[in-house]
């Protein structure tokens, strides 16, 4: 079963790549992962009615002991053989229903057979968290089905709102999975059913669980998202919404209700929730003029009454619930692939517009005759067994004395009146002559015979729903076993002849009498579409949304002032408000303090004080930000004499970079902090200001004094040497031990650079009609239409000649960005240094990035040294110096850095080792001697990399493109002046 479930996944991708060329014919391609599937779970048929359960497992989560373990028993085969035998024949369909159409082709299929895999696992699962996360995962796939038509709008609302809802109901479906493995002790689904844990938390834990169970399944009051779920292609529709996503809800309700169905909350919720959402859909069934609106809100009533039935954990509603679902997959599959064929070859579904087709397609008109007559409960079709037993097993339930039995009773007989009703309008407007008014019968509407093949599919679905019905024993000894789970005799079977038994009466009198309101529906034109009630469950949740939305708004307004000073001063009241709520409420408070730990931090201290104090005062931009440097620079002393050279020489390193960055961004903006960057209100941010630093002070001193255990950091430098292969415990820390605190960062500082680039360059385009027109070209033509009018984003250097230069064979310039800078720009002196000393930076750089496994250094300081490296010939030629030291493109450094990292990272787990686990090797050279290289380098190789391509990517944004826009905008008065001369 896993290597079925990691086929599912290939395929899709598999899929995906063949749509384009095979086109619609790539169904069959998809239809082949779930065919085997299925013929798979036939294959355990047999041993699995003897008793036996098919199991694999395989470890994941260790730590929180959750395993990837497939457990196929009595209602798994059920489920696995109805997602994927329904599924391989709607693929199949879909070979036909797309033929001609290529657009979209690709992701559908794959989204389509993702979706097969996921409720496979789904229902086959036997780990309770798992099971969460395959759910979440349909939800996610349903959106892209459900949308499929993405420049509809009703599509995309459908969509939205279908994944809105049923994610709302599995994120409290989650927190009741939480809890429930809490209480029980296991993630395991057969371990916690086994041993079930009771008491009020798990009361709370159901209900939780069985709203997932409603939204997933479209039971009241989340039932208004299936109607509009009709706006995927019918296939979808024949497949989500009959055989696989609304039966997630129904299968986790069938596999909890035999042992948790006593509950104190189960059967109010199950039984009242689903007879209201019954009724609700048969009614609204009778009023629709939409084929497949009928069809969604018969499903709709079809899915409350199966969670009545399997919901109501008795021995006797186990066995009728599970040929229940089955039946369910089968006649309502058929129905949906019915509609579509008429829908693609008619191009209508209103059954106003439809006339006489029975006559036409004879074929077609008994294929739904006998879908819906298995929908009805009419003999021999697999749905009138299986509401014979269902009755059975209510009024065994109502006669024991059992209030909900005779609730659950009356209940399923009024609705199954509606649902004859509601087949025999279906019957009767896609295939019936109708009537004008005056009693005149309607022209026939022409029926053009649909292409060979496309009745396949509901073909074998309607006969296997009449077929079945005549093997009820046979069936009666799959679901038998899962039955017998649940508490209760055997008093129902599923056999065509029980005898004259009160179920028998009661299923002709709900046929009798739905005929007759059908009848009446239409005499007394109670079916003209139109509302009951003056609002519907869609119109309370598009209103939610829309108020939700609208406080959005109003929250974002009233907390997003475009003001800096409040952002900084709210989070630094929320700050004080916290922090000072907890030590105001600590029992006590233990410092240890010293007035210093070295004479040196005697002389820094005082002057980190005196550079902040004055950075508030200063009336000058820059001269505020070098002052803060000092602070910072402060630290490092700190630093370098407690004994952490590592830190102090990243601190002076950042600080470097950081003063450049700053010196950068401040060119465009006034020298001089005026009227308007002033302080508005000095007193409060003063005490603002204060209160924090006496917040922080507390913090301070109150965290080193309340250590009262061995700290685990004692044991860090031998753990360094001994796992990580080095002896500076900052870089094996960063590298290994916390490797995945480290790829964190460096996708935190890709993130940063990419943002400071795209805030900084534009995109420009040369002409907008030549835009428009490339949309029309080539793949390959558009492409390069696009780089030819984009901005190039690193200077050139292709050209620079030295300016006496005579001859065409000249040599380019040694010094490119002097060739370009004005005169008075220029230092030679300063050009002449950095050139010397750049490549000797570039190798200091090196060193530190392979030295730092034990000695200072690392792949974060060596990145910063070679970035400052950049940063001076930046300076000293500008943008053309910056493009021939560094002539490639920063993204692709900051790509290669991440791809090393994360192989260092994954590359373990190809060995079945634990992600980031180091391999060492060692050897004895001639002359350098004993050597020993860790694989954790590479991953330090990747930093580097990281951290040059931020540092570069900032150059180029905040240095190069500024000093491109400052040119052009010095240049544009100019031109301007001048154009009316030429």
């Amino acid at each position: 079963m896993l290597p079925l479930l990691c086929a599912f996944g290939i395929g899709s991708l598999i899929t995906a790549l063949l749509a384009r060329p095979l086109g619609a014919r790539v169904f069959f391609v998809a239809a082949a992962f779930p065919l085997a599937a299925f013929v798979h779970a036939l294959l355990q048929v047999p041993a699995i009615v003897g008793g036996g359960i098919v199991a694999e497992s395989a470890v994941w989560i260790t730590a929180l002991d959750i395993r990837l373990s497939m457990r196929m028993d009595a209602l798994g085969a059920l489920m696995a053989l109805i997602v994927t035998g329904v599924g391989a024949l709607v693929m199949i369909y879909c070979a036909v229903y797309f033929r001609g159409k290529r657009d979209g082709l690709p992701l559908f299929s794959g989204v389509l057979l993702a979706f097969a895999g996921a409720m496979y696992g789904l229902v086959l699962t036997d780990d309770l968290v798992v099971l969460v996360m395959f759910w979440e995962l349909t939800s996610i796939l349903s959106y892209l089905l459900i949308g499929f038509y993405h420049l509809r709008a009703a599509s995309r609302r459908a969509a939205l709102q279908a994944l809105l809802t049923t994610t709302l109901g599995g994120l409290v479906l989650l927190v009741g999975v939480v809890m429930l493995v809490a209480t029980g002790g296991t993630t395991s689904i057969s371990g916690l059913l086994a041993d079930p844990p009771t008491g009020g938390l798990v009361d709370a834990a159901l209900v939780l669980v069985l709203v997932g169970v409603l939204s997933k399944s479209a039971i009241f009051p989340f039932h208004f998202w299936l109607p509009g779920a009709m706006a995927a292609p019918t296939p979808v529709s024949a497949y989500l919404h009959a055989a696989a996503m609304v039966k997630a809800g129904i299968y986790l309700l069938a596999r909890f209700a035999p042992v948790f169905a006593e509950a104190g909350p189960w059967r109010p919720i199950v039984i009242s929730l689903g007879l209201l959402t019954m009724l609700l859909g048969g009614v609204q069934a009778l009023r629709e003029h939409d084929l497949k609106r009928i069809l969604a809100f018969g499903t709709v009533s079809q899915l409350g009454f199966i969670a009545v039935v399997v919901g109501f954990g008795t021995r006797d509603a186990a066995l009728a619930g599970g040929a229940l679902i089955l039946a369910h997959a089968l006649f309502k599959s058929t129905l949906f692939l019915v509609v579509g064929v008429i829908d693609r070859q008619l191009s209508t579904r209103d059954i106003d517009q439809l006339s006489g087709l029975a006559r036409q397609a004879p074929t077609m008109a008994v294929t739904a005759l006998v879908a819906v007559a298995s929908m009805a409960g009419i003999a021999p079709t697999l749905g009138f067994l299986a509401k014979e037993a269902a009755l059975t097993a209510l009024i065994d339930e109502a006669l024991a004395g059992g209030v909900w039995g005779w609730i659950a009773l009356v209940g399923v007989a009024l609705g199954s009146v509606l649902t004859v009703a509601y087949g025999i309008r279906f019957l009767w407007g896609a295939f019936g002559t109708k009537r004008d008014r005056d009693g005149q019968p309607r022209p026939t509407t022409h029926w053009p015979d649909p292409p060979l093949g496309f009745l396949a599919a509901p073909i074998v679905l309607a006969a296997l729903a009449l077929g079945l019905g005549l093997i009820g024993p046979q069936l009666e000894m799959l679901l038998t076993a899962y039955a017998d789970t649940a508490p209760g005799t055997a008093h129902a079977h599923l056999v065509l002849w029980h005898g004259l038994q009160p179920a028998l009466f009661v299923s002709l009198g709900t046929i009798v009498l739905g005929a007759l309101l059908f009848w009446l529906a239409r005499a007394t034109a109670f079916d003209i579409t139109g509302r009951i009630m003056p609002f519907t469950a869609s119109d309370l949740y598009f209103l939610v949304v829309r108020g939700i939305d609208r406080l959005s708004v109003a929250v974002t307004r009233f907390t997003q002032r475009g003001s800096l000073p409040i952002y900084v001063g709210t989070v630094f009241l929320v700050l004080i408000a916290s922090q000072g709520t907890v030590l105001l409420a600590g029992r006590e408070w233990r410092a240890a303090l010293d007035a210093w730990q070295h004479p040196v931090q005697i002389a820094a201290a005082p002057i980190m004080i005196i550079a902040g104090v004055i950075a508030v005062m200063a009336r000058k931009r820059y001269t505020g930000v070098v002052l803060v440097s000092v602070t910072g620079l402060g630290m490092v002393v700190l630093f370098a004499t407690m004994g952490a050279p590592d830190l102090a020489l990243t601190q002076v390193l950042v600080e470097a970079v950081t003063l450049v960055a700053f010196a950068l961004v401040l060119r465009r903006l006034p020298s001089r902090l005026g009227a308007h960057s002033g302080s508005s209100r000095p007193v409060l941010r003063a005490v603002i200001g204060g209160a924090v630093g006496v917040t922080m002070a507390l913090l301070v001193m109150i965290a080193t004094g309340a250590r009262v255990a061995e700290p685990i950091s004692t044991d860090w430098a031998a753990m360094a040497y001994e796992i990580g292969h080095g002896r500076n415990v900052v870089n094996v820390a960063l590298v290994d031990l916390r490797g995945w605190d480290t790829m964190g960062e460096l996708s935190v500082l890709v993130l940063a650079a990419t943002g400071v680039a795209s805030l900084v360059f534009v995109t420009h385009r040369t002409d907008n009609s030549l835009a428009r027109l490339s949309r029309r070209l080539p793949i390959k033509s558009r492409i390069a239409a696009n780089r030819a009018s984009r901005r190039p984003l690193v200077e050139t250097t292709e050209g620079v000649r030295p300016q006496n230069a005579g001859n065409r064979n000249s040599p380019r310039a040694w010094l490119v960005g002097g060739q370009k800078l004005q005169s008075e720009s220029r230092s030679i002196i300063l050009e002449v240094v950095v050139r010397i000393l750049f490549h000797t930076i570039i190798v200091v750089s090196i060193y530190l990035l392979f030295a730092g496994h034990n000695l200072p250094g690392g792949g974060f300081a060596g990145g910063l040294v070679a970035g400052m490296a950049l940063v001076m010939r930046y300076v000293a030629g500008g943008r053309w110096e910056l493009g021939a030291a560094a002539p490639g493109d920063a993204g692709q450094l900051l790509g290669v850095g991440m791809i090393l990292a994360v192989g260092t990272a994954v590359a373990p787990m190809l060995f079945g080792l634990d992600p980031l686990t180091r391999a060492v090797w060692e050897a004895d050279l001639p002359v350098v001697g004993h050597i020993e290289f860790v694989s954790s380098t590479i991953f330090d190789i990747g930093v580097y990399l990281v951290v040059i391509g931020l540092v570069l990517d900032v150059l180029r944004s905040l240095g190069a493109e500024v000093d491109k826009q400052l040119k052009e905008s010095a240049d544009q008065p100019f031109r301007a002046s001048t154009g009316g001369a030429r």
